[in-house]
């Protein structure tokens, strides 16, 4: 079966990825790098990941031989970094703060995470080189992540911003809201618990938003990350949720639960069930993601944990 490569190539991309800069050192100490979106965790224990490489690279000869490799994964304001180590730039390294890993390869500043590898193999795989790394260090910044698919990049920022500004119907806004390992919970009105909601139409901003939340909770939320976006498709409505935390809600009109162990069989709506139990499970590990689909099924796209880089 012949395959249209560019047609195929297309179809790849409707997978959405996050972005990298993978970098090493060539045999003259010159540091080099591409931008590469083929990259992937493979295992915990031991600690590996991959990235592809094309064969026709420039970059090819050297990362195959080289003893170690950096993966750096851009955050959501470094899409001018995608770009210059896309292209034939003459001093792509000239352009961006960086500096040695511990292993030597070059880490970048500002980026969402980075890995410095030790190089585990090389495996050839048709017109590309996967290039295996054993991870030996590592950092987290919690930044979001540059995202792309189809061509183009996205964030969750621009996500969210596109999503409260053109929407014809009224939003749903949400929030999992969260005090000393509780989570907040309110009468739905039929006799179950849900998360609190406030609806938002086009013309109004977020600060009626976190006012309608602050006469509920009782304390000024403190919003954080979006935590989930879907549509219910029985009402036609978006609903945007967020992470948020509170002061002691005292005189709210809710109750706390523990974030653990919520009580997961009074909450009657699907979605916000899900989200309920979700979150439980993230918190634990502290690392969370973004959920996008609708009230049945969809994907939580994965977020970088909330911690400082080591």
């Amino acid at each position: 079966m012949n395959l249209d490569a560019r047609e195929l190539r297309d179809a790849f991309g409707a997978f959405l990825t996050g972005v990298t800069v993978v970098t090493t050192h060539n045999e003259a100490r010159e540091p080099v790098g591409f931008t590469a979106n083929s990259f992937t965790s493979v295992s915990l224990d031991p600690p590996l990941l991959l990235v592809c490489l094309a064969k026709t690279s420039r970059n090819a000869p050297t990362f195959q031989q080289a003893q170690g490799f950096a993966i750096n994964i851009l955050s959501d304001r470094q899409k001018e970094i995608s770009n210059t180590f896309a292209r034939p730039v003459a001093d792509r390294f000239g352009t961006v703060q960086w500096q040695n890993g511990p292993l030597g390869s070059p880490i970048f500043t500002d980026v969402a995470a980075w890995f410095d590898c030790a190089n585990h193999s090389v495996i050839d795989a048709g017109d590309h080189l996967v290039l295996i790394g054993r991870v030996e260090h590592f950092g987290n910044s919690g930044k979001r992540g540059l995202g792309y698919a189809r061509g183009g990049y996205f964030t969750p920022t621009l996500t969210e911003k596109q999503l409260l500004s053109k929407v014809d119907n009224p939003l749903m806004l949400g929030v999992v809201a969260e005090y000393q390992g509780q989570i907040f919970l309110v009468d739905d009105g039929a006799g179950g618990l849900t998360i609190p909601f406030v609806e938002k139409t086009e013309t109004e901003g977020m600060d009626v938003f976190k006012a309608r939340l602050q006469t509920c909770l009782g304390t000024e939320p403190q919003i954080g990350f979006l935590y989930s976006v879907y549509e219910d498709t029985d009402t036609g409505l978006q609903h945007v949720v967020y992470r948020a935390g509170i002061a002691d809600p005292h005189g709210a009109c809710g109750t706390l639960f523990p974030a653990e162990r919520p009580p997961l069989e009074r909450i009657r709506d699907s979605a916000v069930r899900d989200i309920v139990k979700r979150y439980g499970q993230e918190s634990t590990l502290g690392n969370f993601g973004i959920y996008f689909g609708n009230q049945d099924t969809g994907h939580v796209h994965v977020a970088a944990a909330q911690r400082e880089p080591s």
